[in-house]
């Protein structure tokens, strides 16, 4: 996400680093790279106007002039401006007065609808909602089998009559059913089309009209850039949107969607999609992705992460075995495996602080180095992960010929792991903290 213009801005703020005092003139060549980075990532052009003449405001105000640290005097404005564009706060899903609430969800052909339908369900279920989910999209009816196959996946009960009723039935005997199983929330995954056209827009009006839901919310796909913008001001001409949920935001580099579709629409973004797995849809916090787009980390997110995906008995189990020195190639695998369990390897990278630059490089080669490493590991006997030092040379070419890689790759991880075993022994005897569990919570 964003890996050009986080790279671009990074140059240009590392630039001012190196001045001790900016001039007026130094300021507005500093607005102008940031103009062409704004540009080639595809913002649109009035949101570029608007933030840099904000930029530029607060700036020549707020003594950036005189400060001995230009550069972080910018980078705390810029900061504070692209949260302004991106939306200022979180914006929450709306609950009806009684339950069940429910969420509409509309959009064209191959915004990803249908999944984030099941996404988005999956994240109410983690909150402690009932979600049923509603296959309402009798225009393609792969959608239908593509809902129920989500569904059963994920344990959500998915209410569909086929492609025969129409979607006004469908939907209110869905609500029959949602008070049955007291279901607290009510996803409609709607009809789409190739293009936007009257006919859509009317017959989403009506079930708008009819279903009268807490939100409706637009899907829509982030890597089409300023096409996004479009469709979105279409759609809330004529439907009045409540929100919007911008999917394939792992594969926009560029992120000019996400940077112009708040100021431009005045719809909030309410989630954004970051892979094809069920976790992968994030709450949209426009100063968690202001701070992603400088480069400066997403700690909070990544904690999050963890919290729902880390098993907490076994960390405290990992805590004993560490501040016991007994960390072996066993609990590596494990956490290898929860640590997958979290996402893609490079977005975990770039919520770090000042990480944001590895993630491509993580990205070109970091997954396949997770997978051979758990190929070594499971190629290995019990003895020899819980004691890695009975490991001979014979060991080690039997090990590399079963995990199909090679003795040097053995002798590499055996090599690096030896050094992890080095530092937790150090830690264990100062200052590893009393309890590990407490790392992966919010201060």
């Amino acid at each position: 996400m964003f890996e050009s213009l986080t790279r671009k801005l990074s140059k240009i703020f590392n630039g001012l680093g190196n001045k001790g005092r900016l001039s007026e003139k130094d300021i507005d060549e500093v607005l102008r790279q940031i103009r062409l980075a704004l540009l080639e990532a595809d913002v649109n052009f009035k949101v570029v106007k608007s933030f840099l003449a904000a930029v530029r405001e607060k700036a020549i105000t707020a003594k950036v002039l005189e400060s001995l640290a230009p550069a972080q005097q910018m980078i705390k404005i810029v900061n504070e401006e692209l949260i302004a564009i991106l939306g200022g706060s979180l914006s929450q899903l709306k609950e009806a007065n009684r339950p069940p609430s429910i969420i509409m969800l509309v959009g064209l052909q191959g915004s990803g609808k249908t999944t984030t339908a099941a996404k988005l369900a999956m994240h109410l279920k983690y909150a402690g909602q009932r979600p049923l989910l509603v296959a309402a999209d009798i225009r393609r009816p792969a959608a239908i089998d593509q809902l129920v196959v989500l569904g059963k996946q994920l344990d959500i009960p998915v209410y569909q009559e086929g492609d025969k009723a129409s979607p006004l039935t469908i939907c209110r005997n869905a609500l029959k059913k949602a008070d049955e199983i007291a279901a607290t929330w009510v996803i409609v995954d709607t009809q789409g089309r190739l293009h936007v056209d009257t006919e859509l827009m009317g017959e989403l009006a009506q079930l708008r009209s009819e279903i009268k839901p807490s939100e409706v919310i637009l899907v829509v796909d982030a890597m089409t850039g300023q096409d996004a913008v479009n469709v979105a001001e279409q759609f809330d001409k004529s439907i009045d949107l409540t929100g919007l949920i911008l999917t394939k935001m792992d594969g926009d580099a560029r992120g000019g969607a996400a940077l112009s579709i708040r100021f431009v629409t005045g719809v909030p973004v309410k989630f954004v999609g970051t892979g094809e797995k069920a976790n992968a849809l994030e709450i949209f916090y426009p100063d968690r992705l202001a701070s992603r787009i400088l480069g400066m980390g997403d700690m909070l997110t990544l904690i999050e992460k963890a919290e729902k995906m880390f098993d907490m008995e076994q960390a405290k189990q990992l805590e004993k075995k560490l501040r016991a020195s007994q960390f072996g190639l066993e609990e590596l695998l494990g956490q290898l495996r929860q640590v997958k369990k979290m996402g893609n390897l490079a977005q975990l990278v770039e919520m770090l602080p000042g990480f944001s630059k590895l993630a491509p490089n993580v990205a070109d080669g970091g997954e396949d180095r997770m997978k051979k490493i758990e190929a070594i590991i499971l190629s290995m006997t019990p003895e020899e992960r819980s004691n890695p030092g009975v490991i001979n040379g014979s060991r080690r070419r039997r090990i590399a010929q079963g995990s199909g890689t090679t003795t040097m790759d053995v002798n590499q991880l055996l090599n690096q792991f030896h050094q992890v075993q080095k530092l937790t022994k150090m830690a264990a005897k100062s200052s590893l903290p009393e309890n590990m569990v407490g790392m992966f919570r919010r201060k």
